[in-house]
């Protein structure tokens, strides 16, 4: 179905608030097409700057992707180095179009194992945009949920420690209030790319209700139309979180 076509069986009415991504697949699409690495992760900005900019255009309100994991950093070190000098210099020649396009740039991770340079310019782009109001865009950077939780978990006890937070009273929205996601909502839809039916350790506590929409596509190859059929997708389904059918049908009546 053409991009259009799928565009225009989108409820713009009932749009997923929160998409969260797993981008999957660059290497494996490059070795495919004779490639090497660099150029899947090349061809992976792409993809990224035009499912920001569709996003952006729509109206959802919050962006979240998974760019390095923690574990990432046991790849060879030449893999590494070229990933990040790709960030900076994305990061560098986007920052003016995510001002431009009232986008604020946020990232969460153990950013402390970044290099200077990317730390830098990774703060220009947030300070330069935090002032923006439309998508929330969230690059999750030296990140896994067991990195997140273990933190919150310390972060809590260093509290409870000092007396200010009474164990008694640690329930889930305190709980979420220690996560790196402290200031966003949970993903409604995660859409993950490359064929694979797993979480990668990510945003683990967060997905709990969330809609998860795997496809075989690689993500130097998703688009546009691939974006609005997965959320096409989350549209035609029915999100109970734990209620039944038809308490769901009542409470949609008011």
């Amino acid at each position: 179905m053409s991009n259009k076509l799928m565009k225009e069986l989108i409820d713009t009415i009932r749009l997923p608030q929160h998409i969260a991504i797993i981008m999957d697949g660059n290497g494996r699409w490059a070795l495919k097409n004779g490639m090497n690495r660099l150029q899947g992760h090349q061809e992976g900005i792409i993809s990224i700057r035009k499912i920001v900019e569709v996003s952006s255009k729509i109206g959802i309100e919050y962006l979240t992707i998974y760019t390095f994991s923690t574990e990432n950093w046991d790849r060879p070190i030449e893999e590494i180095s070229a990933l990040m000098d790709l960030i900076v210099k994305t990061v560098h020649h986007g920052t003016n179009d995510l001002v431009k396009n009232n986008i604020r740039l946020q990232v969460i991770g153990d950013t402390k194992r970044l290099s200077q340079i990317t730390r830098d310019s990774l703060g220009i782009c947030i300070e330069k945009t935090a002032q923006n109001s439309g998508l929330t865009l969230t690059l999750a950077l030296s990140y896994s949920s067991h990195w997140e939780i273990t933190e919150a978990v310390r972060n809590i006890a260093y509290k409870v420690k000092g007396g200010e937070l009474d164990p008694e009273n640690i329930d889930e929205k305190i709980f979420s209030a220690f996560l790196a996601t402290n200031n966003i909502p949970s993903p409604d839809l995660l859409i993950r790319t490359g064929g694979e039916y797993r979480l990668s350790n990510y945003l683990l506590w967060q997905l709990a209700y969330t809609e998860l929409y795997f496809t075989p596509i690689c993500w130097p190859e998703f688009r546009e139309e691939n974006f609005y059929e997965a959320i096409y997708n989350f549209q035609r389904r029915e999100r109970r979180f734990g209620k039944t059918s038809e308490q769901v049908k009542e409470q949609n009546k008011y």
